[in-house]
């Protein structure tokens, strides 16, 4: 099996709970049905979605369970000493655990503790079982002169992932079964030693807000060198224990070397393979995709599609998404174009002839619905193109990307009837018509695309529109020349190479220039770097000649920095581009690896 090189971070991160050491790096493990534990790499708190155990289900938004496990070691000496670090509302971090820590791992994807006490070292590890809601615990006793002790507090709540509970009432409901509680009726913890506590620890700071948790009970047990404190905690089938946590970690380690065989991932295209697993869900209503952790409810961009699950070996269970996701309802505008385009690069590079004949005709029967249901895109019947309806501070009009993605669309539509032997007469003529029109419309006199035509009267609001055409240089024209059946195909790409002048960064390409009126670094439309357009500009640069050497260096290394092993959502548009957003995004992971894959094997 390839190796899965494993990042280690030692005590000046760890042991420092800043957001550019330990507290600004975060972890994720997640259950493969859209729940999740996550955290710092200092075990410091600092969001409200940092938990253990975070449980999704259908029709209901994802609910933080077991929000902590709060370890104390008892030295031979009869000295106990915390390992745990909470923040408080007073400003407060106590006990101060994370200075005992000596290294943080991540490796197979799942994440691994190491405090040292002098000549104790103790460890932890977790693990979700596959497809459940059940998290496996493991404490171990590295090395130690003697027996210590093992006591682990189970901090609790139920409550909204992106919420907070307070002790404005009475305490949550635990009912005691065999080795644990049960919790609300919601989840179950078990391990040795069970001794019931039953307060409110008050004021836990969580970023920006506070939240009170409850302290349930504690797990206990003494141990030697070599020896395990092992606790689980599950949700859904609460009459069922789940696997013991040696055998939950050892599955978990066996099925992250067979995501990265089957990604034919090497160095740090297999932390990839492996992130982008997280984003796979596959609940009791039906494949899905997540956009990101922390959780947003918002649907995927299907633009991952192809790194997420062809890169990856894993066509078989994008084709049971593909075919899912036609049959359901759309809000966003650009979604049904990207639908298409993702069926097309499926069928394209798999051969699955199949697959076309079946999805063809609804997908042309989604485009079509997606222009007559009164959503946010309409036809323009003078030039074909679409335009965008929206709020007085978005972007509307007829956007340079979305109208590529609808040129591109209807080419790719118009071969997938052809490959299922269906008419493809009217597609292609719509893509003729559109195509000519973007050509005729969007060139700017600057050398690039316009950003938007005949949208807002000027002053336009997110950039310096004139007679209702904003020619502000911005990277969504980039799809014009890196979609297979981009409009600018054939272009020399001086667009493209201006770009690169001014937008590209180390981890992305900016929304804006920073020359330009109204630079905001911070900003999401005015400057701020999005690391997933790093996979339009590689198309780009190859389709117009430009190289693209080193293009993904920054990205690889950023693996270390935001969320571990993944690519965030965002970054500042100045040096050195702090991370900002979501540490671990969907759409930025696969067009990594698909940039990775493509281009720099």
């Amino acid at each position: 099996m390839p190796p899965i090189d494993p990042l280690i971070f030692g005590p000046q991160v760890c042991g420092v709970p800043e957001r550019d050491a330990g507290a600004g790096r975060e972890w994720l493990v997640t259950d493969g049905l859209g729940g999740w534990a996550a955290g710092t790499v200092s075990g410091l708190r600092t969001r409200p979605e940092h938990a253990l155990l975070t449980v999704a289900g259908p029709g209901r938004t994802p609910h933080v369970a077991l929000a902590a496990l709060d370890l104390t070691v008892t030295l031979p000496t009869g000295t106990k000493v915390p390992l745990y670090t909470h923040a408080w509302r007073s400003g407060t971090l106590a006990p101060a655990g994370h200075r005992l820590l000596e290294t943080f791992t991540l490796a197979n994807g799942l994440p691994r503790w190491r405090w040292r006490i002098g000549d104790v070292v103790i460890e932890r590890e977790l693990a979700f079982v596959l497809r459940g809601p059940s998290l496996a615990v493991r404490h171990r006793v590295i090395s130690a002169p003697g027996p210590v002790g093992l006591a682990v507090a189970a901090m609790c709540t139920w409550r909204e992932a992106a919420g907070s509970r307070h002790a404005d009432g009475p305490g949550l409901r635990i009912e005691r079964v065999a080795d644990g509680v049960l919790v609300e009726g919601a989840y179950r913890l078990a391990g040795p030693g069970w001794q019931p506590a039953g307060q409110w620890h008050l004021g836990a700071r969580i970023g920006a807000r506070t939240e009170d948790l409850w302290h349930a009970g504690s797990f206990s047990a003494q141990t030697r060198p070599g020896e395990t404190l092992e606790i689980s905690a599950w949700a859904g089938n609460l009459a069922e224990r789940p696997p013991a946590p040696p055998v939950v970690l050892a599955a978990a380690r066996e099925r992250a070397h067979r995501l990265v065989t089957a990604a034919k991932a090497e160095g740090y295209a297999a932390s990839l393979a492996l992130a982008a697993d997280a984003f796979v869900i596959q609940a009791a209503d039906g494949p899905s995709l997540a956009d990101g952790y922390p959780w947003s409810g918002r649907p995927a961009s299907l633009a991952a599609y192809e790194g997420l699950f062809l890169d990856t070996g894993r066509a078989d269970e994008g084709r049971d998404l593909l075919r899912a996701l036609v049959d359901r309802p759309w809000d966003d505008a650009d979604l049904p174009l990207w639908l298409v385009h993702a069926v097309d690069r499926h069928v394209t590079r798999t051969g699955d002839s199949d697959l076309a004949r079946l999805l063809a005709v609804p997908l042309g029967r989604l485009l079509r619905q997606a222009l007559n249901n009164g959503g946010p895109l309409t036809m323009d019947p003078a030039d074909g193109l679409l335009t965008v309806t929206a709020g007085p501070q978005a972007r509307a009009g007829k956007l340079v990307e979305v109208n590529a993605l609808w040129v591109n669309a209807l080419a790719g539509l118009a071969d997938l009837l052809a490959d299922g032997g269906r008419d493809d007469a009217e597609p292609r003529a719509r893509h003729a018509r559109a195509r000519e029109s973007f050509l005729r419309r969007f060139p700017a006199p600057e050398g690039w695309l316009h950003d938007v035509v005949e949208g807002p009267a000027a002053p336009y609001p997110l950039g310096a529109g004139t007679q209702h055409d904003d020619p502000t240089l911005r990277p969504y024209q980039l799809l014009g020349w890196s979609l297979p059946h981009g409009p600018m195909r054939g272009d020399a790409g001086t667009g493209v190479q201006a770009c690169g002048e001014a937008l590209l960064t180390p981890l992305g390409l900016r929304t804006l220039a920073p020359d330009e009126y109204g630079y905001d670094g911070a900003h999401p439309e005015q400057g701020l770097v999005r690391p997933w357009l790093i996979g339009p500009y590689a198309d780009a640069c190859t389709a117009t000649g430009h190289p693209v050497d080193g293009l993904l260096d920054g990205l690889a290394a950023h693996l270390a920095e935001w969320g571990v092993g993944s690519i965030g959502e965002a970054a500042h548009g100045d040096a050195p581009h702090p991370a900002l957003g979501r540490p671990f995004d969907a759409l930025a992971v696969a067009e990594t690896l698909r940039v990775q894959t493509r281009y720099q094997p």
